[in-house]
Parts: C-alpha cells; structure tokens; sequence
C-alpha cells in the first residue's frame, strides 16, 4: 500500500472549522477578524506538533493576506541581530497584494538576546500594514517585555480521544482500517502532538500487509509492547506470578520495546482494571480504547478476587516516574514487581 506525501501536510487544516481542541482560541479570533480589530502583534504558544504555524496561517488566510505577502522566519537557523535588521528594514515596505503582510516567527525563543532587543522596537511600533505571529514551544523563555507586547494564546495539547478519532478518520481516507486499540496505542505514543500521530500513522500504513492495522503492528513500530505480553504481565499481576511477570518483562526488553512506553500501557490497563472494579456501570467507556481480547481479560479479571488494586497501581506510578532516570530502565519495574507480587 503507497501513501504520497507526509500525511500531517495532507491533512493539515485549512480553515479555522477544521482546527481541532483549540475552540478558545479560534472563536477570539473570529471574533477579532469579525470586529476588523486585528492584533498586530500575536504569540501562539504550545507543546510540539499542536498546529501554532497552521494555525497562523490560516488567520493570515482569513484576513485576505495573499502567499506573497506572507513570510515564514524559523528563528532556530535566522536568530541573530543581523537577521532581525533585515526583518525591521523589509516591514515597512507595503504589501503586494494584500492588507496586511504577515510575518510568523517559529521558535521565537531561540533569538539571541540581541535579536530580542531589536525585535522589541519592531514590535513597539509596527507599521499598520503588518501583523506579526510569533510561535514557541518554550513561552517561558521569552522576555517580559515581548510577551507584554503580544496577545498571548496559550494551545491546548489535543487529548487522546481527539487523537485517536483524527487518525482512524485519515486512516480511512487512505482506505485503511485502525483498529480501536491500534489507534489509541498511536494517540499515546504521539504525547499530544498531532504531527506525531499522523507520522506513525502513516508509517503503520506504509508497514501493514494488509490494509487493517492491529495494535501489534502499531506496537512493533513504536516500540510498544504486543498485546500478548500486556495481557500476561496482567495475568501475572492479577495472580501474583512472579516469575512470569518478570518474564514478561525480560521477552519486552529483548524485543526492543520502550519502557517508558512500557510501564504507560501497563498502567492503563491496571488502572482499567481498578476503574471497572469500582465503576461497573461505565464499563463500555472505561473498555473503550483496549481491542476485543484485552477487554475479556480485563473483565475476567475484575470478576474474580484480585491483587490488582489502588496500592498496585500507586506502586507503579512510582517505578514510572523513576523509568526515565534509571541507567536500567526496566529495573524499577521489576523491583516494584518483586515487591508487590510477594
């Protein structure tokens, strides 16, 4: 199966309805370029892969500004004072073709001090023709002065359902199937970051056989554990095998898989299982994001006396949060395992 093109250039949005879980800004916006009152000076804030340039471009669209009177700047490669003298010399040159010439700035806060400072009188008195958008993933690194200057809009990072919902529905418009698992495995990689999800998206489409993507194919990719794995620590926990939840972990580690992302899927599942002892009546919401097999599991689980419960689940939450920092990533895991299942 061939797909043409990076699909988050794709299926960029193109229009502010097609913004996803960013409705607080979208509607101040709309409602600023209803009224003509048109911020000159703008600062999108946000974690990677949240759509801030798409975003400003689709405002710089909205408000008539034609290709030619729109300028991209990535300040990561332009961020020196000569750079930002060039841009306060061009701003005053008017437009070609539009009202307004627009000029977004990525990465602003990789400016250099200098650069700062002289894009700080830009933006004191910018000229009536010119809109400024400025994006970073690091708002804290900007100065005082900049921010105070600039209408700050702060992105939301996109929830899992969202994700989940937009990479089955551009699968499908590649003529591709994700199963439900599949694509809240991807949503949990992608960490928030639309761009992200997309790519793995097309990189499980470009890999499949076949033209239904399962969370195994989803996991070999990502670095995930497969199902099978999962549903056996699970097994393990739930009965206090030791030695096969230790196994589980070591046949996780041979493969290759990640184990931040590991412990991330254990603990959905732990946490399902807590969930549905305690909240029966939202079973199908709480099952929702896990495939057929693993959700029999779960609930066999839960229908029997189990040691799977609040104290376990605390447990790993803190052999996760020391995941990251161990020079063996999976050996807090496997303490928390011995601890528990004894």
């Amino acid at each position: 199966m061939s797909v043409t093109g990076a699909l988050y250039r794709k299926y960029r949005p193109q229009n502010f309805a097609e913004v996803r879980d960013q409705d607080h800004i979208v509607k101040v916006l709309e409602g600023a370029i209803k009224k003509g009152e048109i911020p000159h000076a703008m600062l999108f804030s946000g974690t990677r892969g949240t759509g801030k340039t798409t975003l400003a471009r689709i405002f710089a669209k909205a408000i008539g500004t034609a290709d030619l009177d729109l300028y991209e700047i990535d300040a990561a490669s332009n961020r020196g004072i000569d750079d930002v003298r060039e841009l306060k010399e061009a701003v005053h040159t008017l437009p070609y073709e539009s009202e307004h010439k627009v000029y977004i700035i990525d990465e602003v806060h990789m400016l250099t001090k200098e650069a700062f400072n002289a894009l700080l009188k830009t933006l004191e008195e910018p000229p009536a023709h010119v809109v400024f958008i400025l994006a970073t993933t690091e708002e804290d690194k900007l100065l005082d002065t900049i921010l105070s200057r600039c209408q700050v809009f702060r992105m939301h990072s996109p929830s899992r359902a969202v994700l989940a919902e937009i990479v089955t529905d551009v699968a499908k418009k590649e003529g591709f199937k994700l199963n439900p698992d599949a694509a809240d495995l991807i949503a949990m990689a992608a960490d928030g970051s639309f761009r992200d999800a997309l790519g793995v998206t097309q990189k499980v489409i470009m890999a499949s056989g076949d033209k239904i993507g399962d969370a195994d194919e989803v996991a070999a990719i990502i670095g995930a554990p497969k199902v099978a794995t999962m549903q056996s620590l699970l097994t393990a926990l739930h009965t206090k095998q030791k030695t096969v939840a230790l196994e589980a972990i070591q046949e996780a580690v041979k493969t290759g898989v990640d184990m931040k992302l590991f412990v991330r899927v254990l603990l959905e599942h732990v946490r399902a299982v807590m969930l549905l002892r305690n909240l029966p009546t939202k079973e199908s919401d709480i099952l929702a994001s896990f495939g057929t097999d693993t959700q029999l599991k779960i609930k066999d689980i839960v229908a029997e006396e189990t040691s799977i419960n609040s104290h376990l689940l605390l447990r790993l939450l803190e052999a996760a949060e020391l995941v990251s920092r161990s020079p063996i990533p999976q050996a807090p895991l496997e303490i928390a395992i011995i601890e528990v299942t004894e």
